[in-house]
C-alpha cells in the first residue's frame, strides 16, 4: 500500500487550525476530567534533581531556532518521570522507564489535523536520529479503541514510531494542569532525568535542520 502524503498546508494555517485544534482539546480534556477517568499520573511535581535542567535549558538557547523557535524554556524545574501511558504491547510505562534517553514526548490525536500533519516529520526525525541516546515518544490520546489510530500509521507510513497510547487523555489533563498544554499537538524535550527542558504548542517541522540541531545539542548535554 502507498503511504499517503501529509497535506501540506501553509504553515500559518497551520498554527490557526492548531489553535481551533486546542479549543477542542481542552473542551475534551475537561470532559475526561468530570467524568472521571484518568491514568492516574497525578501533578507533574517540580523536583530537586531538575535544578541542573536550567542549565541544560540555556544552553539549548540558541538551537531554538527557525522552524523549532516556539520552544521555550519552563518558568521552573519540572519532572515529568511519571507521566504514564501504555507501550506497543499495552503495558503500563511511565517516562522513568526511557532513563537515560533524551526524549521529544509529543501528544497527538488523529482528529488534530496539525498532529497528522507533522506526524511524518516526527517519523522522519526518529528514522534519522533515533537511538540508545535518543527516542521520539509520540503518545495518541483518541479515546476509544486502537482502530483509527492503527489505521493512520498504516495510511500514512508511520513505521519507525513506537506505539504508545493513553485513550483516557491523562497524559493531556496533567500537562494542562500544570501549564503546559492549552492544545494539540504539543511538544517537549525531556532529558536523561526525565526533567523538562523544553516545550512548545503547534505543529513544527521536526524533520528540518533547525530540530535536528536542537536534538543533537540536547543528546549532547
Amino acid at each position: 500500500m502507498t503511504a499517503k502524503k501529509p497535506l501540506g498546508l501553509p504553515s500559518m494555517k497551520l498554527v490557526a487550525l492548531a489553535a481551533v485544534a486546542g479549543v477542542v482539546a481542552g473542551a475534551a480534556a475537561v470532559y475526561v476530567k468530570e467524568m472521571g477517568y484518568g491514568n492516574g499520573i497525578g501533578d507533574l511535581a517540580s523536583s530537586g534533581q531538575c535544578e541542573a535542567a536550567k542549565d541544560r535549558t540555556a544552553a539549548l538557547t540558541p538551537f531554538t531556532k527557525g522552524q523549532v523557535a516556539a520552544m521555550s524554556a519552563p518558568q521552573a524545574p519540572v519532572s515529568l518521570q511519571n507521566v504514564a501511558f501504555k507501550g506497543p504491547d499495552g503495558q503500563p510505562l511511565s517516562i522513568e522507564h526511557f532513563a537515560g534517553k533524551t526524549l521529544l514526548l509529543n501528544v497527538w490525536a488523529t482528529w488534530c489535523v496539525p498532529c497528522r500533519e507533522e506526524m511524518p516529520a516526527l517519523n522522519a526525525l526518529q528514522k534519522s536520529m533515533g537511538n540508545d541516546k535518543f527516542e521520539v515518544v509520540a503518545v495518541n490520546i483518541d479515546t476509544g479503541d486502537d482502530e483509527k489510530p492503527k489505521a493512520f500509521r498504516t495510511d500514512y507510513g508511520i513505521d519507525k514510531l513506537n506505539y504508545y497510547r493513553d485513550n483516557t487523555m491523562g497524559v493531556f489533563n496533567a500537562l494542562k494542569k500544570q501549564g503546559l498544554a492549552f492544545g494539540l499537538p504539543v511538544t517537549l524535550l525531556v532529558d536523561g532525568k526525565g526533567c523538562l527542558v523544553s516545550a512548545m504548542n503547534g505543529p513544527a517541522a521536526w524533520d528540518s535542520d533547525d530540530a535536528k540541531g536542537l536534538i543533537k545539542a540536547a543528546i549532547a548535554l
